[in-house]
């Protein structure tokens, strides 16, 4: 499919952005899905800079429970977050299918890259915007504050998390105390 050819034969494909825009529509966006126990997430694809294998970190004292220590990732220091601890689940043994989902979150001006440590990587899965469904009011006593949405896939709920809100440490409580 040539888009907006124009009679342009210099072999560059000449687009204009609503055509573009129409076609990345079309096809949907993308989602890491990944699973915490029995429960499946997923975070933007675009978020995510790379996936690694779990092995242990430099622990930082009086920071939160959830903050498993920082590693060096080809220079840079990154923190790791236990991600079934900062959602309130408990903790769980780390397994050879643990890894460490180095993300990107975009926050007053400035990209921060963390990691977050999930039990397995599933999938990467294509969502039109017709199938994302808001997040549920449940009132006072449950935070949704870290999901941004949930899909329906295979007859199982993903719940697509916030990236941006989920990576913030500041006022760094979990999931289960707000």
């Amino acid at each position: 499919m040539v888009l907006g050819d124009g009679g342009n034969n210099d072999g560059l494909l000449n687009v204009n952005s609503r055509e573009l825009e129409i076609v990345v529509e079309s096809q949907g966006d993308e989602y890491l899905s990944f699973r915490l126990g029995d429960e499946g997430y997923g975070v933007d694809i675009l978020r995510v800079q790379e996936i690694r294998g779990w092995e242990e970190s430099t622990r930082i004292p009086n920071a939160p429970e959830y903050v498993k220590g920082v590693l060096n990732l080809r220079g840079s220091i990154v923190p790791i977050l236990d991600l079934r601890h900062r959602l309130g689940m408990g903790l769980n043994e780390y397994s050879k299918e643990s890894v460490v989902i180095v993300l990107r979150s975009v926050g007053s001006g400035s990209d921060q890259i963390m990691g977050v440590i999930v039990d397995e990587v599933s999938d990467v899965i294509t969502v039109k915007r017709e199938q994302f469904q808001g997040v549920p009011k449940f009132g006072n006593g449950i935070s949704t504050d870290f999901i941004s949405g949930l899909i329906e896939s295979d007859n199982r709920m993903t719940m697509i998390l916030d990236v941006d809100k989920l990576l913030c440490l500041s006022g760094s409580s979990t999931a289960s105390e707000q």
